[in-house]
């Protein structure tokens, strides 16, 4: 999976002229929040080898060069026609257009950033691998949200106006703001009031109790929302990195809720936030501790079987655990579900930024010295692959503008981050890296080599139309690598706004009935758009497939699994050093 935060849409960069809040209503107001994938940031010589083929280039570069001199000379005497895009808000405040000085100002960003960008789009018709063409990219997109004059005070004409019209004390503010980030958020802007939430009272609110708990996983029941309910449960995986309750926000905006109120019993696995003494924890524990979850699961509801839906990360766990199953004959997990969950990694993306194998084995020796990986050094990846949402936004907002950070719910989620023991960190950057998972045998989990073909029940797989975490294109690879019938649905939307996405929102929409037989691209070409959300025609499809309606239990667990404590559960809160 899964996680940092808004996937950058033209209307959702940065003002400069106001504070920008996601709005609450559907995916757009999700944007900015992505999945956390385990992969690393690039070491100052990887940012450096990045900028340095893009610029090695003799023809491109003197070409640019001599443009960007006479795209310059131009923007002195004021005989260009280079304007920001109307969508650019940055931009908005009128000065940029009507004061000269400005005018002249956004115009030579603009030439900079033009000049930089073609020399990347030369780099790539250069014939280069992609990975060092998207490490290009990723330095020159982070080099040229950071030139942008709005992120300064003397280029910024709506913060010097907030000044006067505050007589300083947005200056102070935002002067406060920034010594508080430099103190405790490790020198980046603050993108949410944490405090405005708390687990348990605002946010992971549906009905529930632990019903069981070992040292990795405890396994949250939930209550029944309808009379009956379907015999056969659902255990939803969520990602090892973050929270599971961003599949349970807040009422209405609860992938829980909606699937207790289709009557299917939902169990959900809340993984536990690892210190440095669970460094060796890998694939196997986790895939071991799942399968004691799901065999509860089986003894509380008495059904033989289960189905279960991987997010993410969390896909890939319970893959390993349908192959070792599929190995031995195994039929307790009757059909699963994949929520944008990549098992090929060989799919172009711009997470290849990050898969240059000096870089991969960087990141495993910085996890294995430590013991773990934190949340905050998988979330700056994702950070800086969307400089001008999740950076220099809240640095014009916080820090010139002297905002308070926005309250938002998904913000929220994702400032409460986890570790990743240092284990199964490697073994995610080996499948990462070398793409192990396609490879029968290619990895070894519970005993069992794992071979993607074996895997042969019902599965439902979902992707994102606008997902550069997991492209859909590659979740679509799924339903050719896994033997068993399977159902596509593409959701509209990124990474993690597919997921928080609830019926009811105007916005929402999704693809499916697509020729199963056909590629990616022929997929889509024949598949039908419904307005809704992907929720929908998963929870219709689950329904099918979990079993005969009976009355509701009355109480949760059992005799064997008693009540340990209600929802949202202790792992959740656990607060440990990264």
């Amino acid at each position: 999976m899964t996680r940092t935060v808004r996937e950058s849409h033209e209307n959702s960069r940065p003002t400069g002229s106001a504070s920008v809040e996601p709005s609450t209503d559907g995916p757009d107001g999700l944007d900015a929040v992505e999945g956390a994938e385990p992969v690393a940031l690039p070491t100052r010589r990887g940012v450096l080898r990045g900028l340095l083929s893009v610029v090695a280039q003799p023809r491109p570069l003197v070409r640019e060069t001599g443009r960007l001199g006479l795209d310059s000379l131009r923007v002195l005497r004021g005989t260009t026609d280079l304007a920001p895009a109307p969508k650019d808000k940055r931009f908005a405040d009128p000065a940029w257009s009507q004061n000269p000085i400005y005018r002249r100002l956004a115009q030579e960003y603009l030439a900079v950033s033009g000049a930089l960008g073609r020399l990347v789009q030369d780099h790539e018709a250069s014939g280069a691998d992609w990975r060092e063409v998207e490490q290009a990219r990723f330095v020159v997109n982070a080099l040229v949200s950071a030139l942008a004059p709005t992120n300064t005070l003397l280029g910024n004409p709506a913060a010097i106006k907030r000044a006067f019209d505050t007589g300083g004390r947005s200056l102070a503010r935002g002067l406060r703001n920034w010594a508080g980030d430099l103190v405790h958020n490790g020198g980046m802007p603050t993108q949410v009031d944490r405090s405005a939430f708390a687990v348990g009272t605002d946010l992971g609110v549906t009905s529930g109790a632990v019903v069981f708990r070992n040292e990795v996983l405890e396994l949250l029941q939930y209550s029944p929302s309808t009379p009956t309910v379907r015999g056969r449960p659902v255990v939803v995986v969520p990602p090892p990195i973050g929270r599971f309750y961003f599949l349970d926000l807040r009422p209405g905006r609860s992938f829980v809720e909606h699937a207790v109120g289709r009557g299917l019993q939902v169990f959900m696995v809340s993984w536990r936030n690892p210190t440095k003494e669970q460094a060796d924890w890998d694939l196997g524990t986790y895939a071991g501790a799942l399968l004691e979850g799901i065999d509860a699961a089986r003894e509380i509801t008495g059904s033989d079987d289960v189905s279960t839906i991987g997010f993410c990360a969390g896909g890939i766990i319970m893959t390993t655990v349908l192959n070792h199953l599929a190995a031995s004959a195994d039929d307790r997990v009757h059909s699963a579900s994949y929520a944008v969950t990549l098992l090929d990694f060989h799919s172009r993306a711009p997470i290849g930024a990050f898969s240059a194998p000096r870089l991969l084995d960087v990141a495993g020796r910085n996890s294995r010295r430590k013991g773990v990986i934190s949340a905050r050094e998988m979330g700056n990846v994702f950070t800086w692959m969307r400089p001008d949402d999740l950076v220099f936004n809240y640095v014009v907002n916080q820090w010139l503008m002297g905002e308070d950070p926005p309250a938002f719910d998904i913000l929220a989620w994702n400032a409460d981050g986890t570790n990743l023991p240092a284990r199964l960190h490697e073994q995610f950057l080996e499948v990462f890296r070398d793409n192990v998972l396609v490879r029968p045998g290619g990895v070894r989990v519970l005993g069992t080599p794992l071979h993607l073909s074996r895997i042969t029940l019902p599965t439902f797989v979902t992707g994102a139309v606008t997902d550069h975490i997991t492209p859909w294109e590659g979740c679509y690879r799924t339903t050719k690598l896994l033997s068993g019938p399977s159902t596509f649905v593409l959701s509209n939307a990124g990474h993690i706004a597919s997921l928080v996405n609830p019926p009811g929102n105007p916005k929402a929409s999704y693809w499916s009935g697509g020729d199963p037989e056909a590629d990616a691209v022929g997929w889509r070409a024949s598949a039908e758009q419904h307005a809704g959300s992907w929720w929908e025609a998963w929870a219709d499809w689950a329904v099918e497939r979990s079993g005969d309606e009976g009355p509701a239990p009355v109480s949760l667990g059992s005799a064997t699994h008693p009540v340990q404590e209600p929802a949202p559960g202790s792992y959740v809160l656990d607060r440990v050093p990264g």
